[in-house]
């Protein structure tokens, strides 16, 4: 994995891909189920239809830039503390080789190398102190050295995503459907939701058929929930 982020740009620009298709899918579920959520919450108290745009709407915005904030936070956090860890291990190398040798040993056994052929393999990892960094990154600290990180790109891209799904439930109201506006939110919002669903697939390693029904099924309790509640409400 290490020699696939240094050597092969191809594979570099998967798992950059892998990332985006992340942040895509994920906020676009989270854009489709809140959205729906505050539309059923205000089509069960019974109130007009410009409420529910100008409700969805402030959410589809407020969420939608409280996560990518969230997101552009998360991954320069993430970035400072690889950063910090590289640094801190590159010290250790210096000043205390014999611990870090130690500690080398421990990883060889982890990884399962023959007893005979640790000592080698010591020489080898330790003949060059950025191969030497790298190992105890990967093994001490499960971090990947070498990664690039673009926190405004990955903000951006869970903005988009988040704001283009949460928008989907709120075409019908939008436009001003002739049909009944929520039943037809509902069919657009499912279908979504199975749609994204099913792409989560392509992450999780599942099934398409059951990430996309699962997917819809919870987005269908959050939905039901916030019906319940907005009838609650609007009955009192």
């Amino acid at each position: 994995m290490i020699n696939s982020k240094r050597n092969s740009e191809g594979e570099l620009h998967i798992t950059r891909g892998g990332n985006y298709i992340r942040d895509v899918v994920f906020s676009a579920n989270d854009g489709l189920v809140t959205t729906f959520a505050v539309v059923a919450g205000v089509a069960g108290a019974q109130l007009s239809a410009g409420v529910v745009v100008i409700l969805g709407l402030a959410n589809m915005f407020a969420d939608g830039l409280a996560m990518a904030l969230g997101n552009y936070l998360g991954t320069v956090s993430r970035a400072d503390f690889e950063k910090n860890s590289l640094m801190i291990e590159e010290k250790e190398v210096g000043e205390i080789p014999e611990k870090e040798r130690g500690e080398i040993r421990d990883i060889a056994l982890k990884r399962g190398i023959p007893a005979e052929s640790i000592s080698e393999w010591e020489k080898i990892i330790t003949s060059k102190k950025r191969v030497w960094v790298d190992e105890m990154m990967v093994w001490e600290l499960g971090i990947i050295p070498g990664q690039k990180t673009f926190p405004v790109r990955h903000a951006l891209a869970t903005f988009i995503a988040f704001a283009a799904a949460g928008f989907l439930p709120l075409i019908p109201y939008i436009y001003n459907f002739s049909i009944n506006k929520f039943s037809a939110a509902i069919f657009v919002t499912g279908l979504a939701l199975f749609l994204v669903g099913s792409a989560r697939s392509g992450i999780t390693g599942k099934n398409w058929l059951r990430s996309g029904i699962e997917m819809l099924l919870i987005g269908g309790i959050a939905a039901a929930a916030a019906y319940v509640v907005g009838l609650i409400i609007g009955g009192r």
